[in-house]
């Protein structure tokens, strides 16, 4: 039974076609459109307009984040134009330490800052009411006394003498304060003996 397949072809010359019959191509498409669906034409878009859309957002971010990056000469909103009329030139705001020198602006921040922060411990009784209220006209006055030496600093221009009075006003006050702040508690400590 079991036979070769080359013996078998060379006995029996089989009986094969060499080309297809008439049709049959046809026939064989025709077949395969009505049992495949057809395909829709899918219309290609072109995304060029999405392509430049998205360079442009590209080239306008890097422009702001170099623009942010880059230090300039930008404009500050608190500085006003200074008049050119002498009358009101005199007008301005008058000088701190801190326009004269960055050491001096230190001082002054740290006195002032020391003043303030004096001024936020003082605890007053109903019996050192009145001793306060003695020291604070004190401090009124040296306030007065400071803003005229201000004016002075403005009107004159920085000397030796005049930064020298505003240091030593700025002292005062601070001692001014410590000298409350121990009378304070003498009194409170009288309070509490009797």
């Amino acid at each position: 039974m079991g036979q070769d397949i080359k013996d078998l072809l060379k006995k029996e010359q089989l009986h094969i076609k060499k080309g297809l019959s008439d049709g049959h191509e046809a026939r064989f498409l025709e077949r395969l459109e009505a049992e495949l669906p057809q395909e829709q034409k899918v219309v290609k878009r072109s995304f060029s307009f999405y392509k430049i859309a998205a360079v442009v957002i590209l080239i306008c971010s890097l422009g702001i984040m170099i623009y942010q990056q880059l230090p300039g000469d930008s404009v500050d909103p608190t500085i006003t134009i200074a008049e050119t009329d002498s009358k009101e030139a005199t007008k301005t705001s008058p000088k701190s330490l801190g326009d004269i020198s960055p050491d001096l602006k230190k001082i002054e921040d740290y006195y002032v800052a020391s003043i303030n922060y004096e001024l936020t411990q003082v605890e007053v009784s109903e019996i050192g009411k009145q001793l306060f209220e003695s020291y604070m006209q004190k401090l009124s006055q040296l306030n007065e006394e400071h803003k005229v030496l201000q004016q002075e600093l403005t009107d004159i221009g920085p000397n030796e003498q005049t930064v020298n009075a505003m240091i030593d006003n700025l002292q005062f006050r601070l001692k001014l304060l410590y000298q409350l702040k121990e009378k304070l508690n003498e009194l409170k400590k009288s309070e509490n003996d009797v």
